[in-house]
């Protein structure tokens, strides 16, 4: 769903994306990969399954706490593929792909599916657009000087330093998530309401009687904790590469065409296998965001057309390593921090309160 309407967006220069188009639809990297999803699917399904066996075997150990954060990896890698499945990647048919991202989401992440790809849609439309990009109005983070400066109380205060405070923020992520999941439930303003609720509250339950029978009350605490800190963090740490540090637009900007709406905002990882598949192959941020519906494992030979494609017509294609995409978005956001003035008497100056 998050994408299938995106990719044929009326443009001013729709000419340059037909072209790039014609060229990835050409090199056949559009069409479906079920052996690959099958295959990713089954490989996750043993994992799971593996470690639940371990985390049974131990028992009431404080041991547990290592098995954790690979709970937590696991279930934001069973997250990532529940992105493909929503941006029909794996499933044409829009029902099942709704179904299966429903069970994916709902009962096997805790996360509601149906939230997760309205909020989606909107941050593929226009990312980085104040206003119209979720992901750019962030709760946890303040992305231009006018979005720092309308900040108040402590919320002001935690923006001031968010570069300093940016991964222990991260560890909020999965709480932020299951928050959004009950009051979207609550509401009821998704497709399939009823099967929903049914999915999340079916998760929670059976990860409570899980932890409840296996730990002590203290370690399961203790468990849920360490989990979620790291599915936030991972999760975090998969998602702010893409577009953090990246440029912002305006809310009343006129909106550029469809394919520097998606490629100037956007930064690639550059890296080798694994740490692409750890990100879930979201590291081709800039592929994925042109064509949302095309299989991970066909984004990095695509990157190579996209990337000569953009040179060709002189659009700007952004990739940095790991390490120097984390240093760009900590600089970025102590730069924004630091234009807010936490004195409120001391007149605006250029370091302090104005626009970027």
């Amino acid at each position: 769903m998050a994408g299938q309407d995106i990719v044929g967006a009326d443009t001013t220069r729709h000419s340059d994306f037909t072209e790039l188009h014609r060229r990835v639809s050409d090199a056949g990297l559009l069409r479906r990969r079920p052996l690959y999803y099958a295959c990713r699917a089954t490989g996750l399904l043993v994992a799971l399954v593996a470690l639940l066996a371990g985390f049974v075997v131990l028992g009431a150990s404080w041991w547990q706490l290592c098995l954790a954060p690979l709970f937590a990896i696991l279930l934001g890698q069973w997250a990532l593929l529940g992105h493909d499945v929503a941006h029909r990647a794996v499933f044409t048919d829009r029902r099942t792909g709704d179904l299966a991202g429903i069970f994916l989401g709902n009962l096997v992440v805790g996360m509601s599916y149906g939230w997760w790809v309205s909020d989606h849609n909107r941050h593929h439309a226009h990312p980085n657009r104040e206003g119209h990009d979720p992901a750019a109005d962030s709760i946890l983070f303040v992305r231009t000087a006018e979005q720092a400066n309308r900040t108040k109380g402590v919320r002001r205060l935690v923006a001031r330093y968010q570069a300093e405070l940016f991964f222990p923020l991260l560890t909020l992520q999965a709480l932020g998530l299951a928050v959004a999941t009950w009051l979207t439930l609550t509401r009821g303003s998704v497709r399939y309401p009823v099967l929903e609720r049914t999915l999340a509250v079916l998760h929670y339950l059976l990860a409570a009687v899980l932890l409840i029978v296996v730990l002590s009350p203290l370690q399961a605490l203790a468990f849920a904790v360490v989990c979620g800190a790291v599915l936030g963090v991972y999760l975090g740490c998969v998602f702010a590469p893409n577009h953090k540090g990246m440029p912002m637009t305006g809310p009343d900007e006129e909106p550029a065409d469809f394919l520097r709406r998606q490629v100037l905002p956007s930064r690639n990882l550059r890296a080798g296998r694994f740490v692409h598949f750890v990100f879930g192959g979201l590291g081709y941020q800039i592929e994925h965001h042109l064509f949302p519906s095309m299989p991970v494992v066909a984004l990095r030979p695509a990157s190579r057309i996209v990337r000569d494609y953009c040179a060709e017509i002189g659009v700007e294609y952004c990739e940095a390593g790991p390490a120097d995409s984390f240093q760009e978005i900590l600089r970025d956001l102590r730069a924004v921090g630091r234009s807010i003035d936490l004195d409120p008497a001391r007149p605006a100056t250029p370091e302090t309160g104005s626009a970027r």
